[in-house]
């Protein structure tokens, strides 16, 4: 099920997942710009669907909707110095901030998350988590999983959770795969998530994965 109304969203990061994100959702008839670092470079290298890509203080003015896609370890920084262009938008923080070496990864924020730090300096942007636990190409196929994943959301505004359900929507996610967890704390559980990975990559190799919530029929119960 996908949104009847197109959206006007920023993405900022063009990596492998704010590149893909912007792709698909350009494609599916909704109004995408991208944010660059180093925009110049990144329209040489943009082989997408045509779409603005402009500095990210440019790009994050131009949408009420802005996805986080940069680096989770440089997430806070970057964004840090766009608090004026965020004000007043909803921000989609779908990164994961931690530390690695060759033999461990950690959080970054151990105790927190990158979610409620960021909050905690854009006052004046709704900051919500989601889309942190999986892998990109699930973030906007959710139905290729063979069985249906989880979208969780932690946020402290209801309305700003509920424009990011309207993304989910677009990107193919039914309102019963998304969880809302509750206020921007939430998102520790979701981000603490991500130290799975090089366990799941050592496992299963580098194929899609995603993470599902299920629970016990009633009839199971008896």
């Amino acid at each position: 099920m996908t949104t009847n109304a197109p959206l006007t969203v920023s993405v900022l990061g063009t990596g492998r997942v704010g590149s893909h994100i912007a792709a698909v959702l350009t494609q599916r008839g909704h109004t995408v710009t991208l944010g660059s670092r180093s925009p110049e470079q990144a329209i040489v290298r943009w082989t997408g669907p045509a779409v603005p890509i402009l500095s990210l203080e440019e790009a994050a003015g131009t949408a009420p909707m802005v996805v986080n896609a940069l680096p989770g370890d440089q997430a806070l920084s970057v964004l840090t110095s766009l608090k004026a262009a965020l004000s007043g938008r909803v921000l989609l923080d779908l990164a994961n901030a931690t530390t690695r070496t060759e033999s461990s990864m950690e959080l970054l924020y151990p105790g927190s998350s990158l979610a409620e730090q960021l909050q905690k300096v854009l006052p004046e942007t709704w900051v919500v988590k989601s889309l942190n636990t999986m892998t990109y190409t699930v973030m906007t196929n959710p139905q290729g999983q063979v069985a249906p994943p989880t979208a969780f959301l932690a946020g402290n505004d209801s309305e700003a959770k509920q424009a990011v359900q309207k993304l989910l929507d677009a990107l193919g996610w039914p309102p019963e795969w998304q969880l809302d967890l509750g206020d921007v704390t939430a998102a520790r559980g979701s981000e603490a998530l991500f130290l799975l990975v090089p366990f799941l990559v050592r496992a299963r190799g580098f194929e899609p994965f995603s993470i599902s919530v299920t629970q016990t029929t009633s009839a199971a119960l008896y």
